[in-house]
C-alpha cells in the first residue's frame, strides 16, 4: 500500500520499485522495530487499504515529522475502493492503535491536491506546517 500511498495520482509503485527510493523507502524498510504498527482492510481475501505508522528521529525522518515522540502515519487505499469508507475506519482505527500503543497524536504529510486532505481535516488533523506551494 505504500506504492498507492505514494503515487496516489498513477499506478500504485511495485514495492521491488519503492525499496529503492530513500525517501519511500524509510516507510518500510525494516518494519517491525520499536514504534511501528499497522491496519490493513481486507476484502474478498484482497488487501485493499492499509494505514500505519512509524516513529522516525530528526535526522532520518519522514515529510510528516514532527518530533520522535509523534509517529508519522502513512494510509493507502487501493483505487476501486476509495471514497468508500475505507479510510476512514482505517485512519480510526490506527488512532486507537497509537493511542493504545502511547501515542496520543499522530501525524502526516498530504499533497494539496490529494482527496485524502479532506478526510483528515473532517477528522480532526490540522495544518501545523506547509512546505511548498503545490
Amino acid at each position: 500500500m505504500l506504492g498507492v500511498a505514494a503515487n496516489w495520482r498513477d499506478a500504485p509503485l511495485a514495492v521491488s520499485e519503492l525499496v529503492h527510493v530513500p525517501h519511500l523507502a524509510k516507510y518500510v524498510v525494516g518494519w517491525g522495530r520499536p514504534g511501528d504498527a499497522g491496519v490493513i482492510a481486507w476484502s474478498g481475501g484482497q488487501r485493499v487499504g492499509a494505514a500505519w505508522y512509524r516513529c522516525f528521529s530528526g535526522l532520518n525522518h519522514g515529510y510528516g515529522f514532527v518530533d520522535e515522540r509523534t509517529p508519522e502515519l502513512t494510509l493507502g487505499v487501493a483505487l476501486p475502493w476509495r471514497r468508500q469508507g475505507v479510510g476512514k475506519q482505517l485512519l480510526r482505527a490506527l488512532e486507537q492503535l497509537a493511542s493504545t500503543n502511547g501515542y496520543p497524536v499522530l501525524s502526516l504529510s498530504v499533497e494539496n491536491d490529494n482527496p485524502a486532505l479532506r478526510l483528515y481535516e473532517r477528522l480532526g488533523y490540522v495544518r501545523w506546517q506547509q512546505v511548498g506551494t503545490a
